[in-house]
């Protein structure tokens, strides 16, 4: 969304940006955590924007404060860039316990706690940790426990783990499928002796304390094979059982997609994944003046990317505004001389 409003604003658009959070930068404010990515960097950037001219509203939750369809009438064009917010859920047995949560609940609480928030943050000091899910969410919650101070940590990957070279399967120049260790391993590893995940472990049971609290779960050992058609099937293994004591149990197993209720309201069209479908040009919706860009269009993806997409989305919406082709960069930055005004 950033990417998008400073490209568009460069072009001489009246830009508006709107965020229900209580501060501007979306992920890079409160999905990364410090260690990672230092708020100054975000605050600098956001600032310089805001000096150059763009409006910037926080706490504006658009489908509650304001709705979509109004912002489709009182703007030339809307670019939605939401984001893939929807997280996956792990609906077992007593899910409802206290001390279960999303892991951008517990990344974005930490963050705002450590800006000065006066929100109850959920905190891992003296805990029994374990995160479900070992992408790089579930190894910012590791590095994120760790510094909170908690008593252990351990995360469940319910894939095998990867071999240290590229298996015959995965040729290059095919993404190397390697083991790798991140630097939320590598510190949970130093601080307690051992590397903190256990593959091929899938989550059987919360177990309640008997006052509406988790203490623990059951788990067991997967077994992955291939079917005769190429398919990969996961089968229990019997034997395998065992239980984990745990205080707080974070989710990081991410995102179903964008949340609903916008791209419902304004009648969007959906592909198969439950993102936002581009029928328009690339970021184009299936309304001509509503655009989509970054992971509520792609998928839930990388920075990067979203920055990506930003730049290309707000080169699509200038061409709609000014009926002509848009003399922004295109891709790679690279600026077409005959496009110049």
């Amino acid at each position: 969304g950033l990417a998008a409003a400073q490209q568009l604003n460069r072009a001489g658009h009246l830009v508006t940006v709107l965020e229900r959070n209580d501060r501007i930068g979306g992920l890079l404010q409160y999905g990364i955590p410090t260690m990672k990515l230092s708020k100054d960097v975000v605050k600098r950037r956001v600032d310089l924007m805001a000096a150059e001219g763009i409006e910037f509203r926080t706490g504006v939750n658009v489908g509650r404060d304001v709705s979509a369809a109004q912002l489709a009438k009182d703007y030339d064009a809307v670019l939605l860039t939401t984001g893939a917010t929807w997280p996956r859920d792990l609906p077992l047995a007593n899910r409802d316990l206290g001390g279960i949560h999303f892991a951008m609940e517990f990344l974005e609480s930490g963050q705002k706690k450590q800006l000065g928030g006066a929100i109850e943050n959920i905190s891992a000091t003296g805990k029994d940790v374990i995160i479900i899910g070992g992408g790089d969410t579930g190894c910012d919650c590791i590095a994120t426990s760790l510094r909170q101070g908690a008593k252990s940590i351990v995360t469940f990957e319910i894939l095998p783990e990867p071999p240290k070279g590229r298996a015959a399967d995965n040729p290059w120049p095919q993404w190397p499928k390697v083991f790798r260790v991140d630097y939320g391993h590598e510190e949970v590893r130093v601080k307690f002796g051992k590397d903190p995940r256990q593959y091929s472990t899938t989550t059987k049971a919360f177990i309640s304390d008997g006052k509406g609290h988790i203490k623990g779960v059951d788990t067991v050992q997967v077994e992955w094979t291939k079917t005769p058609t190429g398919q990969w099937s996961m089968k229990e293994v019997p034997g395998t059982e065992k239980h984990f004591p745990a205080d707080l149990i974070l989710l990081a197993m991410g995102f179903l997609g964008p949340e609903k209720n916008v791209p419902n309201e304004l009648g969007l069209e959906l592909d198969n994944r439950g993102n936002i479908k581009a029928v328009n040009g690339s970021y184009g919706t299936s309304n001509p003046k509503v655009f989509a860009a970054g992971d509520c269009r792609r998928g839930q993806s990388l920075v990067v990317w979203a920055i990506s997409e930003g730049r290309q989305a707000a080169r699509q919406v200038d061409s709609y505004l000014i009926g002509q082709p848009s003399a922004l960069p295109g891709p790679g930055g690279v600026i077409d001389p005959t496009r110049m005004p």
